[in-house]
Protein backbone atom coordinates (compact mmCIF):
# COMPACT_ATOMS: atom_id res chain seq x y z
CA UNK A 1 0.00 0.00 0.00
CA UNK A 2 1.37 3.23 -0.93
CA UNK A 3 1.99 6.11 1.99
CA UNK A 4 -0.96 8.71 1.29
CA UNK A 5 -0.51 12.59 2.27
CA UNK A 6 -2.90 15.59 2.59
CA UNK A 7 -5.60 15.35 0.07
CA UNK A 8 -6.38 18.50 -2.48
CA UNK A 9 -3.09 19.95 -1.74
CA UNK A 10 -0.05 18.43 -4.06
CA UNK A 11 0.89 21.37 -6.75
CA UNK A 12 1.78 18.39 -9.47
CA UNK A 13 -0.21 19.80 -12.84
CA UNK A 14 0.03 17.19 -15.77
CA UNK A 15 -1.10 18.52 -19.37
CA UNK A 16 -1.73 15.29 -21.45
CA UNK A 17 -1.98 17.22 -24.33
CA UNK A 18 1.82 18.22 -24.20
CA UNK A 19 2.78 14.64 -23.25
CA UNK A 20 5.26 12.85 -25.81
CA UNK A 21 4.73 9.19 -24.26
CA UNK A 22 8.17 8.66 -23.22
CA UNK A 23 7.47 7.45 -19.97
CA UNK A 24 10.03 8.75 -18.40
CA UNK A 25 7.24 9.98 -14.74
CA UNK A 26 6.61 6.31 -14.71
CA UNK A 27 9.97 5.41 -14.44
CA UNK A 28 10.94 7.95 -11.92
CA UNK A 29 8.28 8.89 -9.35
CA UNK A 30 8.70 6.85 -6.49
CA UNK A 31 5.19 6.78 -5.80
CA UNK A 32 3.62 5.43 -8.92
CA UNK A 33 1.18 8.29 -9.50
CA UNK A 34 1.71 8.09 -12.96
CA UNK A 35 1.16 5.18 -15.68
CA UNK A 36 1.83 4.72 -19.29
CA UNK A 37 -1.40 3.81 -21.14
CA UNK A 38 -2.63 4.59 -24.65
CA UNK A 39 1.05 5.90 -25.59
CA UNK A 40 0.48 8.63 -22.97
CA UNK A 41 1.02 8.88 -19.59
CA UNK A 42 -1.86 9.48 -16.74
CA UNK A 43 -2.00 10.22 -13.17
CA UNK A 44 -3.25 7.57 -10.99
CA UNK A 45 -3.73 9.74 -7.77
CA UNK A 46 -2.50 12.64 -7.55
CA UNK A 47 -2.63 13.02 -4.14
CA UNK A 48 0.01 10.39 -3.73
CA UNK A 49 2.52 12.71 -5.23
CA UNK A 50 5.17 13.43 -2.18
CA UNK A 51 6.20 16.64 -4.86
CA UNK A 52 9.95 15.60 -4.96
CA UNK A 53 10.03 16.48 -8.58
CA UNK A 54 11.31 13.81 -10.52
CA UNK A 55 8.63 13.71 -13.07
CA UNK A 56 9.19 17.45 -13.67
CA UNK A 57 13.02 17.03 -14.05
CA UNK A 58 12.97 14.06 -16.22
CA UNK A 59 9.79 15.36 -18.65
CA UNK A 60 10.92 16.27 -21.62
CA UNK A 61 7.74 17.88 -23.10
CA UNK A 62 7.30 20.01 -20.52
CA UNK A 63 3.64 18.13 -19.47
CA UNK A 64 4.71 18.12 -15.53
CA UNK A 65 4.69 21.04 -13.42
CA UNK A 66 5.23 20.31 -9.64
CA UNK A 67 6.87 23.10 -6.82
CA UNK A 68 9.17 20.58 -5.52
CA UNK A 69 10.50 21.20 -2.25
CA UNK A 70 7.15 21.70 -0.54
CA UNK A 71 5.96 18.72 0.09
CA UNK A 72 6.72 15.98 2.44
CA UNK A 73 9.64 15.06 0.51
CA UNK A 74 11.17 18.17 1.53
CA UNK A 75 9.98 17.99 5.31
CA UNK A 76 11.55 14.48 5.78
CA UNK A 77 14.96 15.31 3.76
CA UNK A 78 15.29 18.45 5.85
CA UNK A 79 14.62 16.44 8.76
CA UNK A 80 17.08 13.97 8.04
CA UNK A 81 19.74 16.40 7.27
CA UNK A 82 19.23 18.74 10.61
CA UNK A 83 18.18 16.08 12.75
CA UNK A 84 14.83 17.55 13.35
CA UNK A 85 12.20 14.79 13.25
CA UNK A 86 9.57 17.81 13.15
CA UNK A 87 7.94 18.46 9.44
CA UNK A 88 6.42 21.66 10.44
CA UNK A 89 3.23 21.15 8.67
CA UNK A 90 1.33 19.42 11.75
CA UNK A 91 -1.27 21.59 13.60
CA UNK A 92 0.13 21.24 16.67
CA UNK A 93 -1.74 18.53 17.71
CA UNK A 94 0.19 14.82 18.62
CA UNK A 95 0.06 13.59 15.53
CA UNK A 96 2.32 14.85 12.56
CA UNK A 97 0.70 14.85 8.77
CA UNK A 98 4.01 13.15 7.69
CA UNK A 99 6.86 11.07 8.31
Amino acid sequence: MAMMYLRGVSTLQYDSAKCSGCGYCAAVCPQRVFVMKGGKAGVIDRDLCMECGACMRNCVSGAIKVRSGVGCAAALINGMLTGDASCGCSDGGSTPCCG
